[in-house]
């Protein structure tokens, strides 16, 4: 989910105080950096948990983003920075860490840690902005950071056991919601709605219950950014991804399932036009320039990620259940319930939509079937 932070980036920075209360790191730490002797905290980092933790930085150079870590995981994190400076140095659109003067990428200050990049210029696009050349433009880039991190990273086990949602426990949920919604009258116009999506995702589950993609399934497994959406690309003025950020998201798993979770909050309507399968043939074809896989592992990918949003029923768990937490990506998934109707009534289409550019000379990669959803953290730098 993009964070206001990320609009913040997009918008341009707001000079501020700190917050009432909020201490925030000790000017002296930018000391810690060759950063000039007018080096100065801009403004605090807008709402959101991730961005309470990140502070402006201008300089008569340049401005940075200083990302504050309560518990850093020192191996973790100077792993991602290994991987994101290679990448920045392959020439990828990738902010590396800035070194401070003793050369590390990870500073330590009273038990906390920190980071610091460059600020990150360019403006977040949605991806039904984008032109079809500039859709196979992004789907080259992030085959481009897959070939990369393939090449700068041991290999990973190539098989790998990700258990999928079952319909029936998604059934039980929706159930129990249904129970509490209120009726003749009673609730607003979103419990009206609700019930309305709760009884047609009921139906579904249903209706495709012996769709159930396996656990198991052998693919093409290596490192991914884990989080290639809208909310962590900025773009320049003439379309080209001028950052990929998010990079905290940094996992193992198929890579064919990335490439599709990355086309479906890419190129998503918000309403019941689904995906724009265009747009997604184009990212598609690019990814498959840069990164070659099948269309077995392609359309594999396509089902579990159906197979996933449709036992999806988190974004309303918080309002007719009672659990804690609340549902952290609404913006990225405003038309997640009609996404999900569209695509079990186009689940044919969308798998040989997603399969044509591997029509021809489909059999480069390995051959197998793929993966599954392996989720990282969201995060505005990283």
């Amino acid at each position: 989910m993009p964070t206001s932070q990320t609009a913040d980036i997009a918008a341009g920075a707001r000079t501020a105080e700190p917050a009432a209360g909020s201490a925030g790191p000790p000017a002296r730490l930018l000391r810690r950096w060759e950063l000039g002797p007018d080096a100065r905290f801009a403004a605090t980092g807008p709402d959101g948990p991730a961005a309470r933790r990140s502070r402006r930085v201008d300089t008569a150079n340049g401005s940075f983003l200083l990302r504050e870590h309560p518990v850093p995981d020192r191996r973790r994190i100077r792993f991602r920075h290994r991987i994101t400076t290679a990448l920045d140095e392959a020439g990828l659109p990738v902010l590396a860490p800035v070194p401070a003067r003793t050369g590390r990428t990870l500073v330590t200050s009273g038990g906390l840690g920190y980071e610091l990049f460059p600020w990150a210029g360019g403006r977040g696009r949605d991806g039904l902005e984008l032109t079809f050349a500039q859709c196979e433009a992004l789907g080259g880039l992030l085959g481009r950071l897959h070939a990369e991190m393939e090449r700068l990273t041991p290999p990973v086990q190539q098989s790998m056991l990700v258990p999928v949602p079952r319909a029936a426990d998604a059934a039980a949920a929706v159930d129990a919601m249904l129970a509490t919604v209120p009726r003749d009258g009673g609730g607003t116009d979103f419990d009206a709605l609700s019930e309305r999506r709760l009884r047609e995702r009921r139906a579904l589950l249903a209706e495709f219950a012996d769709h159930q993609p396996p656990d198991a399934e052998v693919c093409t497994v290596g490192h991914l950014h884990g989080a290639f959406h809208p909310g962590n690309l900025r773009h320049g003025g003439s379309g080209n991804v001028t950052a990929v950020l998010g990079w905290d998201g940094l996992t193992t798993g198929p890579v064919a399932g990335e490439v599709v979770r990355a086309a479906a909050r890419l190129f998503a309507c918000e309403d019941d036009r689904g995906l724009d399968l265009d747009r997604v043939q184009a990212f598609v074809r690019g990814h498959r320039a840069s990164f070659p896989l099948d269309a077995g592992q392609i359309q594999s990918a396509v089902h579990r990620a159906w197979w996933e949003r449709l036992c999806d029923v988190a974004p309303l768990r918080h309002r007719y259940l009672g659990e804690d937490g609340t549902w952290e990506r609404p913006a990225q998934d405003r038309g997640h319930a009609a996404l999900v109707a569209w695509w079990s009534a186009n689940l044919e289409r969308t798998l040989d939509a997603f399969a044509a550019p591997y029509a021809t000379g489909a059999g480069e990669g390995a051959t197998a079937e793929s993966g599954a959803d392996v989720p990282g953290d969201e995060h505005a730098y990283g």
